[in-house]
């Protein structure tokens, strides 16, 4: 069997498991997106949103891309923002970083990693602009954990500078921001950040 077939076998297996707990688990699920949250993380494998926060599916809108990058640029990332604050009406969006992030340490080594290292330079912006703050820790660890939280409160600024929340919030409308960052160590997630549309 190949790692597909696999795939497609271990589905099956899964979706009946769950008609066997509960029968109408997927009439209702299809029927039903009403999330309160826009989830913007890593890609990582390691940080799936809904079960990290223990949630079923349809309660989390989410959006992944290596390192959590929110950038203007990115017309994926801000159609997925404007989806779900304009068509959804999440009350919450959350950036959610995580400690050991491959993307983070990457953008920090002085070597070619081919085409990423062009989306890695967000990164090393966010180095830039912390510069004196982080070339004073001296354990690369603690560096990379601190660059991580830092990457995730300016990733969250950025949420909080596209036009899609400024409208928002001029509007009315009841949504906060929040940065967080995961950790792989022990599963708890660190509120780094709120902020809402009486901050601007």
């Amino acid at each position: 069997m190949s790692d597909i077939e696999r795939l497609f076998e271990r589905n099956k297996v899964w979706a009946e498991r769950i008609k066997e707990i509960n029968p109408d688990y997927f009439s209702n699920l299809s029927t039903q997106q009403h999330p309160e949250f826009l989830w913007i993380g890593c890609s990582d494998s390691r940080v799936p949103a809904n079960q990290i926060v223990d949630l079923p599916p349809g309660e989390v809108f989410v959006h992944r891309n290596i390192a959590n990058v929110v950038v203007p640029s990115d017309l994926n990332c801000l159609s997925v923002i404007q989806y779900a604050v304009d068509v959804l009406g999440v009350k919450h969006i959350i950036v959610c970083g995580h400690y050991g992030c491959g993307g983070v340490a990457a953008a920090m080594e002085d070597k070619d990693h081919g085409l990423i290292d062009n989306w890695l330079h967000h990164i090393r912006d966010v180095h830039r602009l912390h510069a004196d703050e982080l070339d004073a820790i001296s354990d690369e660890q603690e560096m990379l954990d601190r660059l991580c939280e830092l990457n995730v409160m300016e990733q969250t600024s950025n949420v909080c500078n596209t036009t899609i929340v400024k409208n928002a919030w001029r509007r009315g409308a009841k949504l906060s921001v929040h940065g967080i960052v995961y950790s792989l160590k022990n599963g708890i997630l660190k509120d780094l950040t709120v902020t809402d549309g009486t901050k601007t």
